[in-house]
């Protein structure tokens, strides 16, 4: 149950691995990613898509590792997600495409395939070698040592799914809908849902708790939603400048932190290094990941 009354830190107040149907936790750093400029990973495709460089922008003690520029994409950047040491991270693309920085490895991408309904997300496995995308449809893609456990790709869906993310075994996933709705597969348990109950915004991300192995929704208002997960605090009732678009928690469970598309961050019971909030962007920010 979300109470809404805590005030933040921030600036923005006011058979085939094709399967049809935030994160990694940070303690000392996180990066938000600008859909940009970015170069392409080995086995991605590269075109024109002039409007979407992708950029991250680090916080804290989170390195930055990449793109320097130079090439362009086929579809804009929608999703990442750091290595367990720091020293890396992944970004995927809305056609799949993954691009890979630092201690991050490459296994493989769904840019050369053909999609039903676009990527939104991904996660990486505990380990850092392997990682899951999942599309809109609830289709899963796994790569490396990322174990497929199912999908929602056969199932009728009320809305799209948004996100997901890993258990701390990494033996399975939940995925979200916008609506709430929470399909988990592996030894994902099922703690409850806004599913089918009220929401006055739409879902856009979730993460886990590895202390309680509960989870937490994230709405476009920063409304909190949690589920065998303590509650720390949300901006559900404070007016916001621009809507928020992602979440990750600190790898004990002991806080979380989310983004909106301006690039300010909203921290609960976990420091706060800094935002983007008020100050020129090329492009939204889509999503964030920590270090």
């Amino acid at each position: 149950m979300p109470a809404q009354h805590s005030a933040p830190h921030g600036s923005t107040i006011g058979g085939t691995h094709r399967r049809r149907r935030h994160l990694v936790s940070a303690l000392v750093g996180f990066l938000v990613l600008l859909p940009g400029l970015i170069a392409v990973a080995p086995g991605t495709a590269s075109a024109a898509y002039p409007d979407n460089p992708a950029e991250p922008v680090p916080f804290g003690s989170a390195g930055f590792f990449g793109p320097t520029g130079g090439l362009t994409l086929n579809a804009p950047a929608v999703g990442m997600a750091g290595t367990p040491s720091g020293n890396g991270y992944w970004m995927v693309a809305s056609d799949g495409g993954i691009f890979n920085y630092g201690d991050a490895g490459f296994f493989g991408s769904a840019g050369a395939l053909p999609l039903n309904k676009p990527i939104v997300g991904m996660a990486s496995t505990p380990d850092g070698g392997g990682y899951w995308l999942v599309a809109s449809d609830g289709g899963i893609f796994s790569y490396g040592d990322a174990a497929f456990h199912g999908s929602a790709g056969s199932l009728p869906l009320n809305k799209p799914i948004v996100g997901m993310a890993p258990t701390p075994s990494g033996h399975g996933y939940w995925l979200v809908a916008s609506d709430g709705g929470i399909f988990n597969y592996g030894d994902a348990g099922f703690l409850g849902s806004m599913g089918g109950k009220p929401l006055n915004s739409p879902i856009v991300g979730m993460a886990t708790d590895a202390q309680t192995g509960g989870y937490w929704e994230v709405a476009t208002d920063g409304g909190i939603f949690s589920f065998g997960a303590p509650f720390y605090g949300s901006t559900g009732s404070l007016r916001l400048n621009a809507p928020i678009v992602g979440m990750e928690a600190n790898k004990d469970g002991s806080g979380y932190r989310f983004v909106a598309t301006d690039g300010g961050i909203f921290t609960y019971n976990t420091p706060f290094y800094g935002s983007m909030g008020g100050k020129p962007l090329n492009k939204p920010v889509v999503d964030m990941a920590g270090s």
